[in-house]
């Protein structure tokens, strides 16, 4: 099974972006724009995953979650991979307790390897949330310099959950699990 580890958006800061971004879809047509229910932050991508070890897996990362204090968190801003000039994907990024949110994407990723997923990502996480796809690299620089204000209400991301994602002519996500961020340390690790 194709799996990730995220963190998902709560409905009124979704709202809120889905509302920033109605001129802006307009305006870009040819670009796609997943389904706002589909948003969520990706700390970790596992890849295909054998179910046998889920068990593991599920252990490890409820560990790696468990050392982690809640977050505060909030969207700002906007930016393109790998450039603005030659964007494939358009993104806003994600602020607050940005430090301790790559610590954890870097827990959450060694567990997971330790428990046998091999493909489970290994680059340092650059937080942010996909907003819209280019087939072949477009010139995205006048959309990102247009969304680059936008400034979103701050949340607090108390858990993070592993997800199953079934693709397809509609790309559907099922949460399997979700894991408590329950370290009582301000700000991080215990």
């Amino acid at each position: 099974m194709r799996l990730f580890v995220g963190l998902p958006l709560p409905r009124r800061v979704r709202d809120e972006l889905d509302h920033a971004l109605v001129p802006h879809r307009a305006a870009w047509p040819g670009l796609r724009w997943p389904d706002p229910a589909t948003w969520h932050v990706t700390l970790s991508f596992l890849g295909e995953v054998p179910e046998g070890i889920l068990p593991d897996l599920e252990t490890r990362l409820a560990r790696a979650a468990s050392r982690y204090a809640p977050m505060t968190l909030s969207l700002t801003g906007a930016g393109a991979f790998p450039s603005a000039r030659r964007a494939r994907v358009f993104w806003t990024g994600v602020y607050g307790s940005r430090p301790q949110l790559v610590r954890l994407a870097d827990s959450l990723g060694a567990g997971a390897r330790r428990a046998g997923a091999v493909q489970a990502d290994r680059r340092r996480l650059h937080p942010h949330l996909t907003l819209a796809r280019s087939g072949a690299g477009a010139d995205l620089q006048r959309l990102v310099e247009d969304f680059g204000s936008f400034a979103g209400a701050a949340w607090e991301a108390g858990a993070v959950h592993l997800v199953r994602s079934h693709l397809g002519a509609a790309v559907r996500y099922e949460t399997i699990a979700e894991y408590p961020l329950a370290a009582s340390a301000p700000g991080g690790q215990s």
